[in-house]
């Protein structure tokens, strides 16, 4: 009994011991979780369009099926990157970001509907954060102006609403708490 109860013992030793090893290092540059990110893919269904504000809502009004103002998109292809180029040290809550939307379709609310890939342009930001701990984040944050592809990159007729896109070019300092845990 004594032999078993010392094996036992020296069994749990050796392994709180191998448990408490501490974990190699991250590196100081482009540590192996250096970039995170995503891509979403979305189709809008007919009399439900995607609306970069690049028309007027009556666009039909101006030239029917054949108004040249139909920059409204059936298909969105979106997605996040992040950056975090520092493992250890005090950068390591440093990040940068970036936030594409490429818009794709040719619609006309009320006149039009199409599943035509045809591109419209692209919706960008980036930015930089800081991981201020417990969940949040302190994040800085540039919106550009709506770029506008191929033939769409030009004046559309009246119906036409200008370069601005949504909210047009803007900056922002906010903050982001985040909270929950995913399960996979």
């Amino acid at each position: 009994m004594k032999r078993i109860s010392l094996v036992l013992v020296i069994l749990g030793l050796a392994a709180g011991s191998h448990a408490q090893q501490p974990k190699a290092a991250d590196r100081m540059f482009l540590p192996s979780d250096t970039l995170w990110g995503y891509a979403q893919f979305d189709i809008a269904p007919p009399h439900n369009e995607i609306d970069p504000n690049l028309c007027r809502a009556d666009a039909g009004s101006f030239g029917g099926v054949n108004a040249p103002c139909n920059a409204f998109a059936r298909f969105m292809l979106s997605g996040v990157l992040e950056v975090r180029p520092f493992g250890r040290g005090p950068f390591r809550r440093f990040m940068l970001f970036g936030e594409p939307r490429f818009l794709f379709g040719k619609n006309v609310p009320q006149t039009l509907y199409t599943w035509s890939f045809d591109a419209i342009g692209v919706e960008h930001s980036w930015g930089a954060a800081i991981y201020l701990g417990k969940g949040f984040e302190a994040r800085v944050t540039q919106h550009f102006l709506f770029d506008r592809f191929g033939a769409r990159d030009r004046n559309l007729g009246a119906a036409d609403l200008g370069p601005n896109g949504p909210w047009g070019r803007y900056n922002a300092i906010g903050v982001r708490k985040y909270f929950g845990t995913r399960r996979w």
